[in-house]
């Protein structure tokens, strides 16, 4: 199975951990960091028209991530991030509300999490709650 991320708040900090494992060349295609709405919408596919009203912290947005991530690097699985890090709430979402989604052949997974903490620590559990979704994704693969 191939991997690629879609990250916002997590900037590259999932795709820096898969390829942190000896051997990850052989799965991780890649990962597009989409911090601004214009590259959720041109670059991973996300609707223009559901970050207008939604804004970029909502589950479907970190759903179309995960799809455009698989799509636009041809990865059987994408793992995507969105979220309010802080210091300050995002489009009406509260500091330390994150949505994670892993999109794999057959279904996506999405999970909405509200961590505490500062930036640094909000990203960091984000990050850890990614890649064990994708542990969990992979486990439940024939």
């Amino acid at each position: 199975m191939t991997l690629a991320t879609a990250e916002s708040l997590t900037a590259g900090l999932v795709a820096a951990g898969l390829g942190a494992v000896p051997g990850a060349s052989a799965v991780l295609l890649g990962g597009v960091i989409a911090y601004a709405n214009i590259v959720k919408k041109n670059v991973l596919g996300v609707d223009g028209g559901l970050l207008a009203t939604a804004g970029s912290v909502d589950a479907e947005v970190a759903r179309q991530m995960a799809a455009g991530a698989r799509r636009v690097l041809g990865a059987d699985i994408g793992v995507a991030t969105t979220g309010a890090a802080g210091p300050e709430p995002h489009d009406g979402k509260p500091v330390g509300c994150v949505f994670i989604a892993v999109a794999a052949p057959d279904h996506t997974l999405v999970r909405e999490f509200s961590f505490s903490g500062d930036r640094a620590a909000i990203r960091g559990q984000a990050c850890d709650e990614a890649l064990i979704l994708l542990a969990r994704v992979l486990a439940d693969r024939p």
